[in-house]
């Protein structure tokens, strides 16, 4: 198999989302911590040498740099037969709310809770632009996860990976208490939570933390 080395800051979703799925695949990684909050991956220095797009995570396997979650998360599934679907239906649900959630849910949770908690003067105005647009999105997710036990069905997959990535983190980074506001979602990170192997964003990724300002 593979050896792989994930570059990553522990606040980081989209990070978790690659070391949950090889975590749960049983896969181990070398993990490099990146100083995002130090600017680092701005610099034309880090672009040239890691990722041209200038974002963490970039998973390295066997020496080759991956970037852009989803795809990754779609290459390991395929790869490990986990987590990615058994029929052309299922595959397509999983990229239709993976799309979603990139569009949608991480897109916009991300830039709120990391203005919210990790800046010291965020815009109020913009918060509760945001907000709304998350109230909305989460509404959508607690009626999914009302009617199944995760998002496309019966079992888990890395749509459920990507999706509660963002939202698993302590309430006071995202501002939600989920088992008062949202209770089907809050049901459903407890499933996840429960899955065999699981483990948090900071279990799995140690390191030098952002300033945490709320």
């Amino acid at each position: 198999m593979p050896s792989y080395r994930l570059h990553y800051f522990p606040e980081s979703g989209n990070s978790f989302k690659l070391a949950l799925m090889l975590t749960l695949c049983g896969e181990h990684f070398e993990g490099v911590w990146t100083d995002f909050g130090g600017g680092v991956t701005r610099t034309p220095e880090w672009r040239a040498a890691v990722n041209e797009m200038g974002e963490i995570p970039v998973l390295e396997e066997d020496g080759v740099r991956l970037t852009q979650t989803a795809p990754i998360l779609l290459r390991l599934a395929d790869r490990y037969g986990r987590f990615g679907g058994e029929t052309p239906e299922e595959r397509n649900e999983i990229l239709r709310w993976l799309f979603w959630d990139n569009h949608k849910l991480t897109g916009t949770m991300a830039t709120y809770r990391f203005l919210r908690t990790f800046t010291p003067t965020p815009d109020p105005q913009v918060l509760a632009f945001l907000r709304r647009r998350i109230d909305d999105y989460l509404g959508i997710l607690e009626q999914k996860v009302a009617a199944a036990a995760f998002v496309t069905g019966d079992k888990p997959t890395i749509a459920d990976f990507s999706m509660h990535a963002y939202l698993h983190f302590p309430s006071d980074e995202h501002g939600y208490d989920f088992a008062a506001s949202h209770p089907a979602i809050h049901a459903w990170l407890g499933r996840l939570a429960a899955l065999p192997r699981y483990k948090t964003a900071y279990e799995l990724l140690p390191g030098k933390r952002l300033v945490h300002y709320t």
